[in-house]
């Protein structure tokens, strides 16, 4: 009788399940908010990712694997870009944003696009570039206290739900 474990990434939890016969398929909703769907996670055994953080350091605990995978990705990315090719340069910044759990504001989102098409780098400059530095540059749904949410290890619902 197996124990499945999924994640819900609006809660940042990860959930319990257990199932009087192999389920491979069934995705449940979340016991908290509803989401549907949770995505199952590869359970780990005898490995501690809790750590205590330090009292007033908001840096600590982050899920350090997390953080050197995306900017592992990030690096290995630009290292195959054109000097010269927008179109990269514009999918290398969405990756970023997008691995670090980030939305541009308007007027860069703009520009990402016109890069992304092929747009001239300096003429997007001309005429977004007032608008983009009037805008904070990354911004996250939530504030920064979301995005270090997102960077820690979720917490762990120790109750045992019916798949």
């Amino acid at each position: 009788m197996p124990i499945y474990e999924f994640y819900c990434p609006d809660c940042h939890v990860v959930y319990n399940f257990f199932s009087p016969r192999v389920n491979t398929g069934k995705q449940p909703a979340c016991p908290r908010c509803g989401r549907p769907k949770l995505q199952r996670q590869v359970s780990l055994f005898a490995v501690s990712l809790n750590k205590q953080a330090p009292d007033g350091d908001p840096l600590a605990g982050l899920d350090e694997v997390r953080v050197q995978n995306a900017l592992l990705e990030m690096a290995a990315a630009g290292e195959g870009m054109e000097d010269e090719d927008p179109r990269a340069a514009g999918r290398l910044m969405r990756r970023l944003y997008d691995n670090l759990g980030m939305e541009p504001g308007p007027g860069l989102s703009e520009a990402l696009g016109r890069l992304e098409a092929g747009d001239d780098p300096e003429a997007i400059e001309a005429e977004l570039g007032q608008r983009i530095d009037s805008e904070e540059p990354f911004a996250v749904p939530g504030g920064a206290k979301a995005l270090l949410a997102r960077l820690r290890p979720p917490a762990t619902d120790e109750t045992l739900y019916d798949l």
